[in-house]
């Protein structure tokens, strides 16, 4: 057990959530956070998702959390940005404020079955679905030589395996409070996450541990809380989603090969949903492979009710631009060839620009 760190501070609440975090380190790996926890005790507040309604956003650092400052732009130091978002008028920013407080009333849950799933790997040692290993690599051994070329390819080797290991607990430290978060989330009716901007107006949550922008991992453990029938199309988006994140060239299949693609492994993915650690393991093969074992349950549990389509889901189904500066491009400049090179006009598959511009 750690020893919470004495220092003052004027939020209460604050003092709180540090001693709570203190109490219940065991949440953590003692490997690779044994030496953190005042660390740990000093960022609590800003990593764990929001439980209450948002007050809404009325300034330039008013709104969002209850007890915590929240700034409607992150600004890295640069003075000349807030200033700017201060002498701005209310009524310029309130679309701003409104867009920021529909993302950050958006309810979240933990997906308790990815979670249950992530936990069983963790705890025998990492090293699958893209988690590190708990290991690290044994440094080699010095040879008893006094040729330098052998030296010199000994003291290389022992800076790659160092620099490995280095990268290995930052990894290690990075997952423990993700998963940190999510358990002390996973048994909450729902949370939100407050949301600002960068200085080109692209939105982010404020909390950077656990949320829905983050890894592969974190995606994987998040879905909504209010769920909405699928009908047709959201049938098939599932279907379509479960190819993208399959990835490996099945992505650029148009969306009824897509389509095809998931109807042919059917097998596969209710093996995965059923038997996700002691089958067949098929999702564990993909780019993506938490959101991918999300999707595969979502679509088992949607393909074994009664009727499908009115099934309720709760799975987000990411969608993302494709190089948005040059669709920008295309579109100012007319420029027909160039639109359908960044998938500006429809096409009868998606078009990738940089292996277009690879094979010229």
């Amino acid at each position: 057990m750690c020893q919470k760190r004495k220092e003052t501070t004027d939020d209460y609440m604050g003092e709180m959530a540090q001693t709570d975090l203190c109490c219940q380190t065991e949440i953590f790996e003692p490997s690779c956070l044994a030496n953190n926890c005042v660390i740990a005790c000093d960022i609590y507040l800003s990593l764990t998702p929001v439980e209450h309604n948002l007050n809404a956003l009325c300034s330039y650092d008013k709104g969002a959390h209850l007890f915590l400052p929240s700034y409607v732009m992150r600004i890295h130091g640069a003075k000349q940005q807030p200033e700017a978002v201060k002498r701005a008028p209310r009524k310029q920013l309130q679309p701003l404020f409104e867009a920021l407080d529909t993302l950050g009333n958006t309810r979240w849950r933990v997906n308790k079955r990815v979670l249950s799933v992530v936990h069983r790997i963790w705890s025998n040692g990492g090293c699958l679905a893209d988690l590190v290993d708990h290991s690290d690599v044994p440094l080699p051994e010095k040879q008893e030589t006094e040729d330098e070329a052998l030296l010199k390819k000994w003291k290389w080797k022992l800076r790659g395996v160092k620099k490995e290991n280095r990268e290995r607990h930052a990894h290690r430290y990075d997952i423990e409070l993700k998963l940190a978060v999510a358990r002390k989330m996973k048994d909450e009716e729902g949370f939100y996450y407050p949301h600002n901007i960068d200085f080109r107006g692209r939105a982010y949550p404020m909390h950077p541990y656990l949320n829905h922008l983050g890894s592969d991992l974190c995606r994987g453990i998040l879905e909504f809380i209010e769920g909405r029938p699928l009908g047709k199309s959201g049938l098939r988006w599932l279907k379509i989603h479960i190819a993208n994140l399959f990835a490996g060239g099945v992505d650029k299949l148009s969306y009824e090969g897509r389509i095809a693609f998931t109807e042919n492994h059917l097998d596969d993915i209710f093996d995965s949903a059923d038997k996700p650690l002691d089958g067949k393991c098929w999702w564990l093969h993909v780019e993506d492979p938490f959101q991918f074992l999300a999707m595969c349950i979502n679509l088992t549990e949607a393909l074994r009710s009664s009727l499908p389509e009115t099934y309720i889901s709760h799975i987000p189904v990411h969608q993302d631009g494709f190089c948005n500066g040059l669709q920008h491009y295309a579109a100012l400049g007319r420029d027909k060839l160039g639109a359908a090179a960044v998938n500006l006009v429809a096409g009868e598959k998606p078009a990738d620009v940089y292996s277009g511009i690879a094979a010229r």
